[in-house]
């Protein structure tokens, strides 16, 4: 129970864009600060209302918090759904997954900056997992699947997910944090060095799994050496 519907307050049109206000500030300040260095009344104070009114649409600095972290990883997450609804093949779910990934933090930098005090403050919060764990089984699952077909080499999935993600947002926290009003940004990097970044890491993500068309059509392993065509190749062709 976190925001003004589960407290049973009715909600307005203008309540709605209040507490959208709300979440947008919030979501900047936690990934500037993170959750122990935050306070409410910052929060307040950029959205233009008083705490009191804050504590009206969020009962508490954690239930806000948890509000940003739905609300962002949520969008990720049906980012992820509409890959998987409209890529037919499973190469074209990985590109599709990954291209997701990195247009989405370009767009929206605060995520990788959340990501960062997660792991930093894991200890004091520990309230990110069952937000986050949806969204790492969504690609997991991709994964594992074309690993049953043979598409995809035998690795952890997570140390796939890890080394993208952690790749992704150091790129993305090497540049300025982002100044207030501009979560929709690239945080100070054009959409062509991300275009290029996007080419990159989908790269990086076709090594971890052997998908080299140029490989299987040429017999190369990746250590050099020749050998006959592997199947987890041929879908990546």
């Amino acid at each position: 129970m976190t925001d003004q519907h589960q407290l049973g307050r009715p909600i307005g049109r203008k309540a709605e864009r209040t507490r959208a206000t709300i979440l947008e500030a919030a979501e900047l300040i936690f990934a500037e600060k993170g959750y122990a260095a935050a306070r409410l009344e910052e929060v307040a104070a950029r959205v233009g209302i008083r705490r009191a009114s804050l504590v009206y649409y969020f009962r508490d600095k954690r239930a806000l918090y948890e509000a940003v972290l739905a609300a962002v990883l949520g969008d990720l997450l049906e980012r992820y759904r509409a890959v998987l609804r409209d890529a037919v093949s499973l190469p074209a779910r990985l590109e599709g997954l990954v291209r997701a990934w990195v247009s989405f933090v370009g767009e929206r930098p605060s995520l990788a900056r959340l990501l960062l005090w997660e792991v930093a403050e894991a200890s004091a919060t520990s309230l990110a997992a069952r937000f986050i764990e949806p969204v790492i089984d969504t690609v997991a699952a991709t994964i594992v699947e074309g690993q049953r077909e043979g598409v995809f080499r035998s690795i952890e999935p997570t140390h796939v997910i890890s080394a993208l993600t952690g790749a992704t947002i150091f790129f993305v926290t090497a540049a300025p944090a982002p100044a207030p009003g501009q979560r929709s940004t690239s945080n100070g990097l054009s959409r062509e060095q991300f275009n290029d970044f996007g080419d990159e890491i989908l790269g990086f993500a076709r090594r971890l799994l052997e998908c080299d068309p140029d490989a299987e059509r040429s017999g190369r392993r990746n250590d050099g050496l020749t050998s006959r065509p592997k199947r987890q190749n041929r879908a990546c062709a």
